[in-house]
């Protein structure tokens, strides 16, 4: 079963000025399809589309088979989630981690929240002890698990990852890293992912889509990638320059 299906997308801003032009792709059920390229190539563009984040964008999208217009249905954010690159930018600091999971399950009608929470935040590998802290009290990396959880909190089948890792140290990305592998596989769950590490996604996902101005250059299994198997000059570029990375 297909999970994402995009075709001829095209995303602008302003008077016609393009961010994204002429994407396909589809994500199949239980992938995990990374999309990777330099700075303003437009991956995050993509993700903001599909979670309709974007106004101004043309072309065919649907997601576990439901057509997606200018506004999302109420089943689309139940069954799509995102997470954000700045874990402290997207907790409201103010709020408790009880707060955020509760408001969260609140708004999509999740039942039993207090049995949910506990179970929320030990898949997350927080434990009940984090509860009621407050997010200036947490380290980046246990932020970004509470983003995570606060993503999962309504069951959703598929997560949009925008440069999960990229705000937290080296030695903490590794940890968020293999916590999304093992969630993958706990919960079925679909990911398209952004980064321009290719270490990240060559850890996660199994494919991969090179992107350059806007555009898909070409499209290869983490295998290929690894093997530094491309069939044009700017992917060769872009997988020699990270090799150290990616072995």
């Amino acid at each position: 079963m297909t999970a994402i299906s995009i075709k001829d997308l095209d995303v602008w801003f302003g008077a016609r000025d393009y961010a994204v032009r002429d994407v396909s792709f589809e994500v199949e059920d239980g992938e995990s399809f990374g999309l990777v390229g330099e700075s303003g190539s437009g991956k995050s563009t993509i993700l903001r589309a599909i979670a309709g984040l974007v106004p101004t964008w043309s072309g065919q999208m649907s997601v576990a088979g439901e057509s997606l217009g200018k506004t999302r249905s109420k089943a689309f954010y139940r069954r799509v989630q995102m997470v954000f690159q700045d874990p402290y930018a997207s907790l409201h600091p103010r709020h408790t981690v009880d707060q955020v999971l509760s408001e969260a399950m609140r708004l999509h009608g999740v039942p039993d929240i207090d049995r949910r929470i506990v179970a929320l935040l030990n898949d997350v590998g927080l434990g009940s002890g984090f509860r009621f802290r407050y997010p200036h009290q947490m380290s980046g990396g246990q932020r970004q698990r509470v983003a995570i959880a606060r993503a999962l909190a309504p069951e959703p089948s598929i997560l949009l990852l925008d440069e999960p890792t990229s705000a937290l140290d080296v030695s903490v990305q590794a940890e968020i890293l293999n916590l999304l592998v093992d969630l993958r596989a706990e919960h079925q769950l679909t990911y398209l992912m952004v980064s321009h590490d290719l270490g990240v996604v060559g850890h996660l996902c199994g494919r991969i889509a090179v992107m350059q101005d806007g555009r898909f250059v070409e499209t290869l299994s983490v295998d290929q990638m690894r093997r530094l198997e491309a069939d044009t000059d700017y992917t060769r570029h872009l997988l020699e320059s990270s090799i150290n990375s990616v072995r």
